[in-house]
């Protein structure tokens, strides 16, 4: 298929949303929250006020705003309303620390920060004391059943300082506006969005994208790769603040005339799966803890996911004993893989037809990927062959242009077209990519590589394990490898019997030389296993 092209005049907020109603869609809808539903010519006339709003904050073209939202309506009409003014989005989790929070709001020199009043009330004189905020603009923390656009308590719209930034109560700012503003002209390669890194290294620094990045992505592995369509109800286990999310669960749907269904509710098992009975979802992007626990509270009472017809996967290697699990109970096939920051999404994938467990897919067309040794300072070194694992590098339209703030991390990262992961994979004889595990996770045992990820996939397919995690450990300046294993309900196993399924399985020196049975494992706010925690947990013990 032939390469998308944008014209050089081009803002998101015209491919996401307003070409929907040139295309007839205004009476179509586009997002549902509990019982309220808002149709795409209703989130377009938010945007517009929303963009008027900003502007009457002050909002200059190219200034961030950071967006510090549940799932709840007014993030789509923020994030538009930015886009649509000529602003740069960043987004923030309103659960974040509150240091954090601060950081970001530092970090970005946010002239604007849309958020909850729980967070006001955290950062305090944080934001009264920014040099760069101009306005605060706050909305309500609504449940799924409640008002959207409910009163505030009048305290939190009142500045802490005489000077501080004007604060006001975002649903009425958006009644007291006109709803004509005219967009500002952007052009492709302007910038649109920041996204953050995991700051599993050290804080988030963000990946600096333009407006035509989230529309390749969309073209080629939303409309193409995966095939999202215009009958589409979404849900999300994450939420839209990840970029992971933000793609399926807004763009990618708002791209088709789909329908973004959002739940405001922390994300359990019980929490998704009544968003998708209740919103009768087709697609459910998930990532492969909240699989395993949907799988558990359906040996409790049976979960009905009929509706759907797809299921996402990313954020953490799906291993295959679960999918198997997954794809056995529901019949529902899950499409696995990887994105990052640097490049907005996912550009190696599973799909529609072609499905290989254990592999993240085949490259996304558009993108190129390849494997290359762990030394490489480059994207011309001699790419290792089939089942050598490397460092992925990946080259594609929506590769970011620079980490913010940071010249040497850049371009340690960013190679002309090329962008180095910190991902070592391997690819089969068939063009099928393999995650190995982050580069820095891998441990030398015995002077053998061992993979965590591999250890916890043969973990997971034990009878009693529920989740597992690896780690390697330090035990007198040799390495060596410890488990943290959470058993299902009702299960019993011991250490040496852990340790003899995986002798059984895998080559003996991968086997976990210790094994702690814990109740839970500590994750981060993306939903994935956080292993500093667990390391951080040995070294203290």
């Amino acid at each position: 298929m032939s390469r998308p092209t944008f014209p050089e005049t081009f803002n998101m907020a015209d491919y996401f949303l307003f070409d929907r109603l040139e295309e007839g869609l205004g009476e179509h809808t586009a997002l549902r929250f509990g019982e309220r539903t808002w149709t795409y010519a209703e989130v377009a006339d938010k945007t517009r006020r929303m963009a008027e709003v900003l502007d009457d904050c002050g909002l200059a073209p190219e200034q961030r705003v950071l967006i510090c939202l549940p799932d709840v309506p007014a993030f789509a009409w923020s994030f538009f309303g930015v886009l649509h003014a000529g602003g740069v989005v960043a987004m923030a989790n309103p659960l974040s620390p509150t240091e954090s929070l601060a950081y970001l709001l530092e970090y970005t020199r946010a002239c604007v920060l849309i958020t909850v009043p729980e967070v006001v009330e955290r950062l305090g004189t944080v934001i009264d004391e920014s040099p760069w905020l101009s306005a605060v603009l706050v909305t309500p923390w609504a449940g799924t059943d409640e008002d959207p656009d409910g009163p505030l308590d009048e305290t939190v719209l009142t500045p802490g300082l005489p000077d501080g930034p004007m604060r006001w109560h975002l649903p009425e700012a958006l009644r007291s506006t006109e709803g004509d503003y005219e967009p500002f002209p952007t052009r492709r390669d302007d910038i649109a969005v920041w996204l953050f890194t995991s700051g599993s290294t050290g804080q988030p620094k963000a990946a600096v994208h333009t407006h035509r990045d989230f529309a390749f992505n969309t073209e080629v592995y939303a409309k193409r790769t995966i095939g999202w369509r215009r009958d589409d109800v979404c849900v999300s286990v994450p939420k839209l603040f990840f970029g992971y999310a933000t793609g399926t669960n807004l763009m990618f749907p708002f791209a088709v005339g789909g329908t973004a269904a959002l739940f405001s509710e922390r994300p359990t098992a019980e929490t998704v799966c009544e968003a998708v009975r209740r919103y009768q979802a087709t697609i459910l992007t998930n990532v492969p803890t909240m699989m395993g626990k949907i799988l558990e509270l359906d040996e409790r009472t049976s979960v009905d996911l009929s509706s759907l017809r797809l299921c996402l996967s990313a954020g953490e290697a799906l291993p295959p004993a679960l999918l198997e699990r997954w794809q056995a109970r529901f019949g529902v096939d899950v499409y696995d893989g990887i994105g990052s920051a640097e490049m907005f999404h996912i550009y190696i994938s599973n799909r529609p037809g072609d499905v290989r467990p254990g592999s993240l897919g085949r490259v996304v067309e558009g993108y190129e990927a390849k494997i290359l040794p762990r030394d490489a300072e480059g994207p011309g070194a001699k790419p290792l062959p089939p089942g050598e694992v490397g460092t992925l590098w990946v080259k594609g339209d929506s590769v970011a242009l620079c980490y913010f703030g940071d010249r040497d991390k850049s371009w340690k990262t960013f190679h002309g077209h090329w962008c180095m992961s910190n991902d070592l994979f391997r690819q089969d004889e068939d063009g099928y990519f393999y995650f190995a595990g982050r580069a820095d996770d891998l441990v030398k045992v015995s002077g053998q590589w061992v993979s965590p990820i591999e250890v916890e996939d043969c973990l997971l397919r034990h009878p009693a394990v529920l989740e597992a995690a690896v780690i390697g450990v330090d035990r007198g300046g040799l390495m060596s490898t410890k488990a943290f294993i959470v058993l299902k309900d009702g299960a019993s196993a011991t250490a040496e019997e852990i340790q003899g399924f995986v002798k059984e399985r895998l080559a003996r020196y991968k086997y976990p030389r210790e094994v702690e049975f814990v109740g839970s494992l500590p994750k981060n706010d993306r939903g994935k296993i956080d292993r500093k925690a667990l390391k951080a947990r040995d070294a203290s013990s």
